[in-house]
């Protein structure tokens, strides 16, 4: 046998094969390729591959499918999947599975190769069972590569309880991340509480945080169980954790490291099973240095980072959000969901969307109410949003009425002298309009075309303006 290194490749586009083939060989290994993942295993006796590469979705046996079949039959074989419709199910299920890696297609040939390389480096990846639950979070989709490796985060997070920091600007998705790495950990049937710790004043957050006993404080008229107790055994999000003052940072340090609090005025302990998730659209980073975050929480919180991109990086996101949160809006009015036109989507990809996915809900729900037809056009989106003011959608309804007149007259004419007919009438137009605005004075209207007032005179005699 070869001392090559043996890639097998299971995917139903012949071009992918091929590019796969050919930038391997390159890399000086040895390929077999399958359009089938029944033809695989078929194939699979004392030979197998040091690594395989897989598509997801394929005629018959899907790629998922033949990752927990594997998983008994080569436990050790590193597999890289690869596939076209790259959602974070996928991501997840794929890791799950026992996936080396997940690539979205289209990829780089040569972070393929590198992958490859990489696998055949770490063997002994046993493979598990490919997971059967399905994200119930529609909203977080993307095929943007930013958002791409937010679902390959979740998914390497997927078996593990690990502290996260999230960050990224308002209105990014935290939260959604925060509970898709609920929902895909071994927490997923416990509770997921959320808080966002800006949103509550400095001298309530601790009882909202831990909880309190009767008669603790002035209104504390009964004992109240705090987000720690109910999160217990579950994950507990803490949103905006830039904000806490420092006697709280220092409370929730001790907690994260004890696994125990007390509730405010009282006095025993209460020990707790929570995985804390944390979010912050500031740089906690300059905060430590400046001595406005406790370096020591920072790190404690910083196991693992996740950063949620600014809807302006992922533009080509935008459609799918779009009709996704139109479709919301419409459930959520009542009424048939509403489609885009390409002009619309144009200017709203263009739009640099500050609020990002947030805002862009909203303004999915104010297009649903304000719109007429069921098509939202260009003329329709608010210029806050990325549309158009109204001295330029006139300046483009006026060039679009003369491209249609010189069409027309193209049909009727293929000879048609189009500059020596729309000319005068053009000068027309603009002599009367300045003239109206200038009241009849000649010297005022030429200067508002730009010319003298002899030209403007000579040009009213040629046109039979007088």
């Amino acid at each position: 046998m070869s001392d090559k290194l043996q890639v097998w490749i299971v995917d139903d586009d012949q071009s992918v094969r091929w590019v796969l083939q050919k930038a391997l060989h390159q890399a000086d290994m040895e390929t077999r390729a399958f359009e089938r993942g029944e033809h695989l295993l078929a194939a699979l006796g004392d030979n197998q591959p040091d690594v395989l590469i897989t598509d997801v979705r394929m005629p018959g046996m899907d790629g998922l499918t033949l990752l927990e079949r594997l998983s008994t039959r080569c436990p050790e074989l590193p597999v890289i999947v690869i596939t076209a419709h790259s959602d974070l199910d996928n991501a997840v299920a794929a890791y799950q599975g026992g996936a080396f890696e997940y690539l979205p297609k289209p990829f780089d040939v040569d972070e393929a190769v590198s992958l490859v390389e990489k696998a055949a480096r770490q063997s002994g990846l046993a493979l598990g069972s490919v997971a059967s639950s399905r994200s119930d979070i529609p909203s977080l989709i993307g095929q943007a590569p930013a958002m791409q490796e937010v679902f390959r985060s979740i998914g390497r997070l997927a078996r593990s309880s690990m502290t996260v920091l999230i960050t990224g600007e308002s209105g990014t998705g935290k939260e959604l991340v925060a509970q898709a790495l609920h929902q895909h950990s071994p927490r997923a049937g416990h509770p997921f509480v959320a808080l966002n710790t800006s949103a509550i004043a400095a001298e309530l957050l601790e009882s909202e945080l831990f909880g309190h006993e009767r008669g603790a404080f002035t209104g504390a008229e009964a004992r109240r169980i705090g987000r720690f107790e109910q999160a217990d055994g579950g994950t507990l999000f803490l949103d905006e954790i830039g904000d806490m003052s420092p006697a709280l940072q220092t409370r929730l340090l001790r907690v994260l490291a004890e696994s125990e609090f007390y509730r405010v005025g009282g006095q025993a302990s209460i020990r707790v099973d929570v995985r804390v998730i944390a979010a912050t659209n500031q740089d906690l980073a300059r905060a430590v240095k400046e001595g406005r975050f406790r370096e020591d929480l920072y790190h404690r919180i910083n196991v693992m980072r996740i950063n949620t991109p600014p809807l302006r990086h992922r533009r080509e996101d935008i459609p799918a959000l779009l009709n996704h949160y139109l479709d919301d809006a419409g459930t959520e009015l009542g009424s048939p969901a509403k489609s885009v036109n390409s002009d619309a989507m144009a200017l709203l990809q263009g739009y640099d969307w500050p609020g990002n996915v947030r805002q862009l809900v909203n303004a999915s729900r104010r297009l649903t109410v304000t719109a007429p037809g069921g098509v939202i056009t260009a003329a329709d989106i608010p210029e806050d949003i990325g549309g158009r003011s109204g001295a330029k959608r006139l300046q483009e309804e006026w060039t679009q009425s003369l491209a249609f007149w010189a069409e027309k007259r193209l049909l009727n004419n293929d000879n048609a002298p189009l500059v020596e007919e729309a000319l005068p009438e053009f000068e027309k137009t603009l002599i009367r309009t300045a003239l109206a605005k200038a009241k009849g004075h000649r010297q005022d209207a030429a200067k508002m075309l730009g010319w003298g007032r002899n030209t403007l005179t000579r040009k009213i005699r040629a046109l039979n303006l007088d």
